[in-house]
C-alpha cells in the first residue's frame, strides 16, 4: 500500500495592515497621540526660554506691565550694550571661559587615564576601587564642601581661578562613561601593540584615545555644561569680582536693588545661550556616545 505525500503550499501572506502598498508605515492613532504629547512637552519647555529671550529686548516699563506683553515694543541691543559697559561683564565672561575650558581639558586627561587603568589593567582591588568611584556619585557637593574648601585654602587657591578649576577636574561620571566604552576595545589589539614594542603611553595616546572619540566627546560636552553652569562652588571660592564667573555675578546682581531687571535678563541670555547652542550642535554625539557606553 503506497502512501502519497500531500504537500500544502504556504498561504499567501498579504501586506501587513501597518504598512501601505508603497512600503510606508501607516500612521496610527497611537503615533498621532505620541507626536501631540512630544510637541506639547517641547513647547512647554521652550516657554521660559522664549520669554527670557524676548524679555531681554524690553525696557523696565514693558517688563512691569500688567498683563504682561509677549513681544517688545522696539527691537534693539541697548540692554546688552548697557550691561557690557555698565558692569565688568567681559571679565566675568572671560573667567567662565577660562574655568570651563581648563577644567574640561583636565577632566578629559584625568578621567581617561583612570578609566584606562580600570578597564585594561588587572590589579588587586580594581573592582572595589571602581565601585568606590561610582559610590562618590551619590555624595552631594554640600556634604564635602567644607573639607574640599579646607584643602583648597591650605594650598592657597582660595579666590583664584585655579581654585575653581582643579577641584572639579576628576568626575566619577566621566570615569564611568570612558571605562564602559574602553571595555569594548579588544584586549588583543593592545597586546599586539605591546608585542610590537609600543610603550604604554604610546598605546594610550595612539590607539586607545583615538578609538574613544565618541565617549570623549560626551564627557567633554557634559563637562562644559557642568562647569559653565556651576554656581555653588564658585560662590564659595570666589570672594572678589576679579574671579567671578557668570552665574555668581548674576546672583550678586540679582540681590542688589540698584541693578535694572532688564539688564539682568540680558546677561542671563548671554549666560545660557552658549550651552543651548552647544547642545543643539552636538546632541547627536551626546546620544550616540551615551548609547555606546551602555548607560541606561
Amino acid at each position: 500500500m503506497s502512501h502519497s505525500t500531500i504537500t500544502k503550499s504556504p498561504p499567501e501572506i498579504g501586506p501587513s495592515k501597518a504598512w501601505t502598498s508603497t512600503g510606508r508605515r501607516k500612521v496610527t492613532s497611537t503615533d498621532a497621540l505620541r507626536v501631540v504629547i512630544l510637541v506639547t512637552s517641547a513647547l512647554l519647555a521652550l516657554i521660559p526660554i522664549v520669554w527670557l529671550v524676548l524679555g531681554s529686548f524690553k525696557t523696565p516699563a514693558e517688563l512691569s506691565k500688567r498683563p504682561p506683553t509677549l513681544l517688545p515694543e522696539s527691537w534693539g541691543l541697548s540692554n546688552y550694550t548697557e550691561a557690557m559697559t555698565r558692569f565688568n561683564f567681559p571679565s566675568y565672561l572671560t573667567n567662565s571661559v577660562i574655568v570651563t575650558l581648563a577644567a574640561t581639558l583636565l577632566t578629559l586627561a584625568i578621567n581617561s587615564m583612570a578609566a584606562y587603568a580600570l578597564a585594561k589593567y588587572n590589579f588587586r582591588g580594581k573592582n572595589g576601587l571602581f565601585l568606590l568611584t561610582l559610590a562618590t556619585i551619590m555624595i552631594p557637593l554640600q556634604v564635602i564642601l567644607l573639607p574640599v574648601y579646607q584643602v583648597v585654602a591650605s594650598l592657597g587657591m582660595v579666590n583664584t581661578l585655579w581654585g575653581l578649576i582643579i577641584p572639579a577636574a576628576a568626575t566619577p561620571t566621566g570615569v564611568f562613561i570612558l571605562r564602559q566604552y574602553m571595555l569594548s576595545i579588544p584586549d588583543e589589539l593592545i597586546e599586539a601593540a605591546r608585542v610590537d614594542g609600543a610603550g604604554e603611553f604610546r598605546i594610550f595616546f595612539r590607539i586607545v584615545l583615538p578609538m574613544c572619540r565618541p565617549a570623549l566627546a560626551v564627557v567633554a560636552i557634559l563637562s562644559i555644561m557642568w562647569r559653565w553652569n556651576d554656581f555653588l562652588w564658585p560662590l564659595v571660592v570666589a570672594q572678589s569680582e576679579a574671579v567671578y564667573t557668570l552665574p555668581v555675578a548674576l546672583a550678586r546682581f540679582t540681590a542688589e536693588e540698584t541693578v535694572p531687571f532688564n539688564l539682568i535678563i540680558a546677561m542671563s541670555v548671554v549666560t545660557v545661550l552658549p550651552v543651548i547652542i552647544l547642545f543643539l550642535f552636538f546632541q547627536r554625539q551626546i546620544v550616540t556616545g551615551i548609547a555606546n557606553t551602555g548607560i541606561k
